[in-house]
């Protein structure tokens, strides 16, 4: 008996010494569940490789994940614009993103119809032209830049034959290849811009071909609105120089690239998402001037020479100042019919709607 009560009694103050030590003392309180990451999501015509376009995106992408940790980001690439596209958007949306960003034109009405089932999230369409109450539109006014690097083209051609592999013939195109001539003939007025289209965003085989024939036309310096480095390429081989897009591709034709034409989206994604958390994000057509830094030119390369340098390098001060609008008069067509006339500004409508060529370009727009 007096075992069992012995047992008992240990037994009791071991329960109560455990029954303390649960109440307090030094142990410490359960740390709070993380909070939940903001979803966002993003979706690229082509593979984030593509030296272009989707890599451009998804620098900035990866700029928004370094400044917002918080953030938990999805990438779907190479992703046809149509159909599918739609497929993706909506997958996307039931995925529980919070904000969704597609990045290339042909998403525009995709977009809008998967917006209209999904009220609660915001979707965000690069260089497109349709918004609603929880859709926007962003883009930036890269034909600044392209003005610029215009300028370096125009400098260094000999045989005043500048070559463009245009991607396909809608507004954003046409706008770059008249404000890249318009840069060219500002330096060079008996220069000539000529235009190839391929009907393509990311095709290496095809826009390095159309660069190609350019440079058998007797173009020197070969210009591209594409997402591929193919033509810098083509030109490096002919031994001629070439002005990249969407990212520095000196890297790509170190010996061909004078300069690029380039984007820098974090700045803006991280401004979106700001908004969002806050409750401040409103619907808008946002399309930024270089002063917003979201469209700026590349290092130039070893053989620009200095004079050139000085020349781009002034004219980029002077449109950050907005000293130097590129689309005001006068400005004539390829016909020679003013159709800016001198003292007066392109309106915006009027360049989101570019249909046609400025002086100073041969090629023509497919209807």
């Amino acid at each position: 008996m007096k075992n069992r009560y012995l047992i008992l009694s240990i037994a009791l103050v071991v329960a109560a010494a455990l029954l303390l030590g649960g109440c307090g003392g030094d142990k410490k309180p359960a740390a709070p569940a993380a909070p939940e990451k903001m979803k966002v999501a993003f979706v690229y015509v082509g593979p984030v490789g593509d030296a272009g376009w989707s890599y451009a995106h998804d620098q900035g992408r990866k700029y928004l994940m370094e400044k917002m940790p918080d953030v938990q980001t999805t990438i779907i690439e190479s992703v046809p614009e149509g159909a599918d596209s739609e497929r993706v958007i909506t997958q996307l949306a039931e995925q529980g993103n919070k904000v969704i960003f597609t990045t290339s034109f042909g998403y525009m009405d995709p977009t809008i119809n998967v917006a209209k089932k999904y009220p609660n999230v915001v979707f965000m369409h690069c260089s497109g032209f349709k918004t609603a109450t929880n859709v926007g539109t962003y883009f930036g006014r890269i034909e600044e830049a392209r003005y610029l690097t215009g300028i370096a083209a125009g400098k260094a051609t000999k045989s005043n034959v500048v070559g463009y592999v245009a991607a396909f013939p809608i507004p954003e195109v046409v706008r770059g290849i008249n404000g890249f001539t318009l840069g060219v003939r500002a330096v060079n007025p008996n220069a000539k811009v000529k235009v190839i289209w391929t009907n393509t965003w990311y095709d290496p085989a095809k826009e390095k071909q159309a660069a190609v024939s350019l440079l058998d036309a007797g173009a020197d310096v070969i210009a591209q609105h594409q997402d591929t480095p193919g033509p810098m390429q083509a030109a490096e081989e002919k031994g001629k120089f070439g002005i990249g897009y969407n990212t520095d591709m000196s890297k790509m034709a170190p010996k061909a690239v004078l300069t690029s034409a380039v984007w820098n989206w974090g700045p803006y994604y991280v401004k979106v998402i700001d908004g969002v958390k806050k409750g401040t994000w409103k619907s808008e057509q946002y399309w930024g001037h270089m002063n917003d830094g979201i469209a700026d030119i590349a290092p130039f390369g070893p053989m620009v020479p200095d004079d050139t340098k000085k020349l781009v390098n002034d004219a980029k001060a002077k449109i950050v100042k907005g000293e130097l609008k590129i689309f005001a008069g006068p400005i004539k067509d390829q016909a020679g019919q003013v159709k800016v006339p001198a003292g007066t500004m392109m309106a915006d409508a009027d360049q989101l709607s570019f249909n046609w060529f400025v002086e100073g370009v041969d090629g023509t727009i497919p209807k």
